[in-house]
């Protein structure tokens, strides 16, 4: 063999040894990496879908469904009917958002629609509330979640409404006793009156005013951008002046309660502004898809990563 022939053969043997370690290191990398999509990574913000909320692409089971969120780059998770599971389902969960350094966002702990009870000043419905509390404790307990959502039930036409008020004050104040020496922190959701009437709370400045007369860490707001666009808008205004009683936000675009960007509120804009404050808690995806399937769920991860772009 000459020698030019020799060193070329040596050449394209090396390139070819270089070549397949390259590649053997490289698909250890990947498997080493987060398998977020390329190029996309994960969100800058902890846009938290439901379990569920994807399960075209994931299917029924519980870890499948928290793998395809992390997958795709989102970083929380929620389930409002945690409470609810079972204590094996609620241990899969936790071990599962764990396993991935996921958060999981607020757990229903009380929203009876249909019922005055925080606007009543009575012995037996004071007693029930602190029983909720007790559940929502041990809950909490269970899961590690520290955040449990409340809606205070229906006003009372036939009391003032100032009465009302001091009565849920005072209500609150009571289960702060029992949730502020556990660290379980309550987030009072208003809700806007077109689609629940007959509610007390709906709005941020009066859910606001509320917690500063609880006056405690534990008794806090969580901002749901859909129903505040239906009930006051001025929704980054209202972000603002209410910001240190907020603890958690829901989203959905109105009209529709949709995926951000197929209605009229401008998410890229609220994200901004939220990412800015500096926000590392959970934002709930609390809504549903405007296309249906494996399509309508591609859509709301492209519509988070088209707002996320800040």
């Amino acid at each position: 063999m000459k020698r030019r022939d020799f060193i070329s053969a040596s050449l394209a043997s090396a390139a070819a040894l270089a070549a397949t370690r390259i590649t053997g290191e490289a698909r250890a990398a990947t498997r080493q990496q987060p398998s977020t999509p390329a190029g996309a990574g994960r969100f800058r913000l902890n846009y938290a879908p439901s379990l569920g909320q994807f399960k075209a692409h994931a299917g029924t089971d519980l870890a499948a469904q928290v793998q395809f969120a992390a997958d795709e780059g989102f970083t929380a998770m929620f389930d409002n009917g945690l409470m609810g599971r079972p204590p094996a389902d609620q241990d899969l969960i936790v071990r599962e958002i764990r396993k991935r350094n996921m958060k999981l966002g607020p757990f229903v702990l009380l929203a009876d629609f249909n019922n005055k009870n925080f606007v009543m000043r009575d012995k037996d419905v004071r007693a029930a509330l602190l029983q909720k509390m007790r559940d929502g404790i041990e809950t909490m307990k269970r899961t590690g979640v520290s955040q449990a959502l409340v809606v205070p039930g229906r006003f009372d036409e036939s009391l003032a409404w100032e009465y009302q008020t001091a009565n849920v004050v005072e209500n609150l104040r009571a289960c702060m006793d029992l949730c502020q020496p556990a660290g379980l922190v309550v987030v009072l959701e208003p809700l806007n009156p077109k689609n629940h009437p007959g509610l007390f709370l709906t709005r941020i400045p009066q859910a606001y005013q509320i917690c500063k007369s609880v006056n405690s860490p534990s008794c806090k707001i969580v901002n749901d951008v859909y129903h505040q666009q239906i009930t006051e808008g001025n929704l980054i205004p209202n972000i603002e002046a209410g910001w240190d009683e907020i603890a958690a936000f829901h989203l959905g675009d109105n009209p529709g309660r949709k995926e951000p960007t197929s209605g009229e509120i401008n998410y890229s804009n609220v994200f901004k502004y939220i990412h800015g404050r500096g926000y590392q808690g959970v934002l709930c995806m609390e809504h549903g898809q405007s296309k249906p399937g494996k399509e309508g769920e591609r859509a709301v991860i492209d519509a988070y990563r088209a707002c996320d772009q800040f």
